[in-house]
């Protein structure tokens, strides 16, 4: 690690403001200073440096995928496939499973945050507790109401930050008030539950929900469902797949419009291909396909995406008309905010870790530092 570095850019932004002509102070792996440019720095970046993403929901990358490669080589993999792409932190995610793969990826997160593994700062569990009716690529036949089995696994304290998506039909409030107990950050998703159950479980102390619009109960005249409990609940936190394919962009606005501030997050429900050129693999007893940018199981269903964080950030800007500030934030600051890490990730202020990115004029990643030391050069 380095001890002192001092990097220029024509713009650094620090998650809340940008700074022109400036240079970023780096000690100890901690930001120090944003301070103005001078003759010190070693390094003179043409762009803008920011801070790096955190994403919530990476199923896999580079090839692997943590239901099959649960191990701390998976987890280096799909890191390694998305740090090309502005992540420096993430949440790999495992899809509805059996027990055994469960605690195989619980083991393999454990090991990767005790060895300091870069970029992995806990676990998504998407499932298994979730509804048939909205399970999308899940596997009905993992689908199951939670035992004492799942229960060692989420109340293990040596996974770093925990994310679990459940369906509120099928999750008590009382599981959801003792899974917040444990420091657990609940998500509602795949649910086909009305709004009055939506918004039992987020008072007993659910605080988001699972990629907003898809694979939920949907707002109508009538029964506003779990996407209207989503945009009605200031203080809940949205994942957005903003793809262009899992939800219209006019629909990604209307969400902008409807939350505060800080509450739309993006995501990017990555599968194993994103970072390769591979065009299908085997999933369950089933297919996914690759059609352009598009996943589909053989079975029909929309399953995952090849979105990369850096890809969600220009669609922001592009289709959805954000200020690049804005949506840096929703990839950085936002997410970071939403796990409460906000002193330490997702911004670039005193004392935050130096995990920042250098972006290219036209929006793509040129380098990428985490806690100060260099991880990624594109020549």
């Amino acid at each position: 690690m380095n001890q002192s570095l001092i990097i220029s850019a024509d713009r650094i932004f620090d998650g809340y403001c940008m700074h022109e002509n400036a240079q970023l102070v780096i000690n100890n792996g901690l930001v120090d200073a944003i301070e103005p440019k001078t003759t010190q720095a070693t390094q003179h970046i043409v762009g803008v440096l920011c801070p790096g993403f955190v994403d919530l929901q990476v199923n896999g990358g580079g090839g692997a995928l943590l239901n099959t490669h649960h191990d701390v080589d998976g987890l280096k993999t799909m890191f390694n496939a998305h740090c090309q792409f502005g992540t420096t932190a993430m949440l790999p995610t495992l899809i509805t499973d059996k027990i055994e793969v469960m605690v195989s990826a619980a083991n393999a997160v454990a090991q990767a945050i005790s060895s300091k593994q870069t970029g992995i700062i806990g676990v998504h569990f998407e499932g298994p507790h979730l509804s048939v009716a909205k399970k999308g690529a899940h596997s009905e036949k993992f689908i199951r109401t939670i035992s004492d089995a799942e229960w060692q696994v989420l109340s293990r304290q040596d996974l770093g930050q925990v994310m679990v998506t459940v369906a509120p039909e099928n999750v008590s409030c009382d599981d959801i008030r003792r899974m917040v107990s444990l420091g657990i950050f609940v998500f509602l998703g795949h649910s086909n539950a009305d709004f009055a159950t939506a918004q039992a479980a987020i008072d007993a102390g659910a605080c988001g929900f699972t990629h907003l619009y898809n694979a939920m109960s949907p707002m109508t005249s009538r029964e506003p469902g779990m996407v209207g409990a989503a945009l009605l609940n200031d203080d809940a936190t949205c994942g957005l797949i903003v793809d262009g394919l899992h939800v219209d962009y006019h629909a990604c606005q209307l969400a902008l419009k409807t939350k505060p501030k800080g509450k739309v997050v993006l995501v990017t429900d990555a599968m194993s291909l994103v970072g390769t050129d591979i065009e299908r693999f085997d999933f369950f007893d089933r297919e996914i396909i690759r059609t352009g940018n598009q996943l589909n199981s053989t079975t029909g269903e929309l399953a995952g995406s090849v979105l990369d964080m850096m890809q969600a950030v220009r669609n922001t800007v592009e289709f959805i008309g954000l200020p690049l500030e804005e949506a840096l934030r929703m990839a950085s600051l936002y997410p970071a905010q939403c796990l409460g890490l906000e002193q330490s990730r997702g911004h670039l202020v005193k004392g935050a870790y130096a995990d920042f990115i250098a972006l290219t004029n036209k929006l793509t990643v040129s380098h990428s530092w985490i806690g100060g030391a260099l991880v990624l050069a594109v020549e």
